[in-house]
């Protein structure tokens, strides 16, 4: 078998494993993915954190004592992750994220993970990994520990209303890449589904952590704001495959590895080792490509740097220092119409763009009139004396 076939394989297993198959469960049934979570209710509750009711072993289904559908009951929704839940924090009621991970897969996630949430790091406003709370084990013979994070939401959503609330997420991203990179880190994997953002202030009164429309209640749509008004702050997340070398290896390479996005280039005729760094570079540029070139209007001023961001070489791709460098003339460049201007879905209809438009100019309006800042930034945060 092939170096390719075993690699695809494997991904294959793993995959089955995370998002699982609920194929002919009736939803009053757990799916293997959430039995291991019923399994540790209770010493997950021990140690501080709550699942909700689905996942109590005295768990009995609401639809089942009222004439409500089963569709429409908050504890009918299976997990869309397996190895990822949302809990309470019994101490002071915040809902946070549990992820479970086989060290034996994974050996290096949690040691990145709390590396960055160190105190000489965390508080870092150009740090953009995920905070960690908390790493534990439930068994300590078992091979599996659970990470605490915080509730955090895919950073395409809610929509971008303008193109200033877009160019101040790339400048997140970008400064949050070159930190990793200037640590001796290599994401491996900082494709657009790794991206997420912090949606405490987007969302005041929250959202139901699996049907993240709804609220909290699940009975009705989450309310939310704009990023103008409360600008969020970008993390990247899963730091599987993700690498730390030593200052002194000024040259490392890697085995290719798939992960979410499969349009990297250099692995797709070759599995000699690579350079991380740059494949960094192509997977944030590519989520850029296809998340905002390619489905949205007006954001051609990106176009170049994205272009040289994906090029085929990765020796001729720019390091992150020159993507941040560049990125500022770009960002410097741009007028206040052009940042105040509507993000434009390239699919939408007459009558969604004669809504969203009016909507817009009447926030716009208000915002211009209160001075509120073209490109919104969340709060800044203590820089620590060591940088490095």
């Amino acid at each position: 078998m092939s170096r390719t076939v075993e690699v695809d394989a494997q991904i294959s297993q793993e995959m089955h494993q995370i998002y699982g198959t609920s194929d002919g469960i009736p939803p009053e049934e757990l799916d293997p993915r959430e039995v291991w979570w019923r399994d540790r209710y209770i010493r997950l509750h021990d140690h501080g954190y709550l699942l909700r009711s689905r996942y109590s072993p005295q768990w009995i289904p609401s639809w089942k004592t009222s004439k409500k559908n089963w569709r429409d009951a908050e504890d009918g929704k299976r997990l869309k992750f397996g190895q990822v839940i949302d809990a309470t924090r019994t101490s002071d009621g915040k809902v946070v994220t549990l992820k479970r991970i086989k060290r034996e897969r994974h050996p290096y996630e949690a040691d990145i993970a709390l590396y960055f949430s160190s105190d000489d790091l965390a508080s870092h406003p150009a740090n953009h990994c995920v905070p960690v709370y908390e790493v534990f084990t439930l068994n300590a013979e078992d091979d599996t520990f659970i990470m605490v994070m915080p509730l955090l939401r895919p950073y395409i959503d809610p929509s971008f209303d303008t193109i200033g609330e877009a160019v101040e997420c790339f400048r997140q991203l970008f400064e949050g890449l070159q930190f990793m990179h200037k640590h001796h880190v290599a994401h491996r994997d900082c494709m657009n589904k790794n991206i997420m953002l912090d949606p405490t202030d987007l969302y005041p009164e929250s959202f139901h952590p699996v049907a993240i429309n709804l609220n909290k209640s699940y009975s009705g749509e989450a309310k939310h704001l704009t990023r103008t008004r409360r600008p969020p702050k970008y993390y990247f997340i899963d730091f599987g495959i993700s690498r730390h070398y030593d200052p002194s290896d000024t040259d490392p390479k890697e085995i290719p590895i798939w992960g979410g996005d499969k349009e990297v280039p250099e692995f797709r005729n070759s599995n000699e080792p690579r350079d991380p760094f740059a494949t960094d570079v192509f997977y944030i540029g590519n989520a850029i490509r296809m998340d905002f070139l390619r489905d949205k209007q007006g954001f051609e001023f990106m176009t170049p740097l994205v272009a040289n961001m994906i090029q085929a070489d990765p020796d001729k791709r720019p390091k992150m220092d020159e993507v941040v460098a560049r990125f500022a003339d770009i960002r410097h460049g741009l007028g206040q119409r052009k940042l105040r201007s509507r993000v434009v879905d390239v699919d939408e209809d007459l009558l969604e763009r004669i809504s969203r438009t009016t909507a817009h100019w009447k926030r716009r309006l208000r915002f211009i009139v209160t001075r509120v800042p073209a490109i919104p930034s969340p709060p800044s945060q203590v820089v620590p004396k060591n940088l490095d």
